[in-house]
C-alpha cells in the first residue's frame, strides 16, 4: 500500500500504492503512511520529504466503504476513525524537513487535505481536483483547516459548497498548488525543485517552518482542540441520515435522494 524510495541526496519518495483502488486512504494506508512520517521525521539526514501516488492517481480520498462502516459503528469508534487520520494530516504538517506533493492525477477529498499538509505542491496536467464531500451529504472537516490556509475562504466557499472540479490550472491560480507544468515535463520540475531545497540549510528551513507556524498562530494547544472539534464534527456527519444515504448513494451507484436531476 506504500513504497518509500531513497535518494543518496537525503530524498524520500512516499508512494500511495493502491492503484487498483486509485490509492484511496483506508485505514491501514493511513496507519502506514502516519508510521512512516514518524520514523522519516527523526532521520537527521533527511532532507526532503515528497509524496505522490502509484498509477493515473495521485488519490482518490478517503476509501468509500471504510467511511460508510465508520458512520455506522459506535460514536466513539467513528470519533476514533476520524482522529487518525488527523493525526496523520498533523505529522505531515509537522515534518520538520520540507514536504513536496506531487500530483500525478486525481486527488479528490481528503487527497486535498495531503496536499495542502505539504508545504510545496506541483502537478501535472492531467490532476483534477475536488471537494465531493457535500455530494455525499458530508463535509471536508478534518481537511478544512490546511485547505483554508492554502486558497483562502472565498475560493473555499466555492468548491467545499459545489463539490465542482477542477483542473491543474485553476489549482495553481487558487494557491492549491505552486505550479501545473506538462506531465511530460513533471518530473523534470519536480527535480528542479528538489535541487533548489537541497541548496537550503536544512535547520534554517525547519526554523523556516516553525517560523511560519508561530506568525499564524499556530500552537499545540490551539491545534488539539480543532482536531478534537472536527473529529466529532465529521463523526457526527457520517453517522446522520444524509451521511448515511450519501455514502450508501455513491456506494451503489445512484443519485442521492436529496439530488433532483431534472
Amino acid at each position: 500500500m506504500l513504497r518509500i524510495e531513497r535518494d543518496p541526496r537525503g530524498i524520500a519518495t512516499l508512494i500511495l500504492d493502491r492503484p487498483a483502488e486509485r490509492n484511496a486512504l483506508c485505514a491501514e494506508l493511513i496507519g502506514r503512511l502516519t508510521e512512516a512520517l514518524t520514523t522519516l521525521a527523526g532521520e537527521s539526514e533527511l532532507r526532503l520529504v515528497r509524496l505522490t501516488g502509484a498509477g493515473s492517481a495521485f488519490c482518490a480520498g478517503a476509501d468509500i466503504a471504510e467511511m460508510r462502516a465508520a458512520g455506522a459503528a459506535a460514536t466513539e469508534n467513528n470519533i476514533a476513525d476520524a482522529q487518525r487520520f488527523l493525526a496523520l494530516l498533523d505529522r505531515l504538517d509537522r515534518m520538520p524537513q520540507p514536504t513536496v506533493a506531487i500530483v500525478n492525477g486525481a486527488a479528490y477529498g481528503g487527497a486535498l487535505g495531503l496536499i495542502a499538509a505539504c508545504d510545496i505542491a506541483i502537478a501535472g496536467a492531467a490532476a483534477r481536483f475536488a471537494l465531493t464531500e457535500v455530494r455525499l451529504g458530508l463535509i471536508p472537516a478534518m481537511i478544512s483547516p490546511y485547505v483554508v490556509r492554502a486558497i483562502g475562504v472565498r475560493q473555499a466557499q466555492l468548491y467545499m459548497l459545489t463539490g465542482d472540479v477542477m483542473d491543474a490550472t485553476a489549482a495553481a491560480r487558487i494557491g492549491l498548488v505552486h505550479e501545473a507544468v506538462d506531465d511530460a515535463g513533471l518530473p523534470a520540475a519536480v527535480a528542479r525543485l528538489s535541487d533548489a531545497l537541497l541548496a537550503g540549510g536544512p535547520c534554517a528551513q525547519a526554523e523556516a517552518k516553525a517560523l511560519l507556524r508561530r506568525i499564524t498562530g499556530q500552537s499545540d494547544a490551539t491545534d488539539s482542540m480543532m482536531q478534537r472539534d472536527l473529529a466529532h464534527w465529521i463523526a457526527r456527519l457520517r453517522g446522520s441520515d444524509e451521511g448515511r444515504e450519501g455514502l450508501a448513494a455513491f456506494l451503489e451507484k445512484r443519485p442521492a435522494k436529496w439530488h433532483d436531476p431534472h
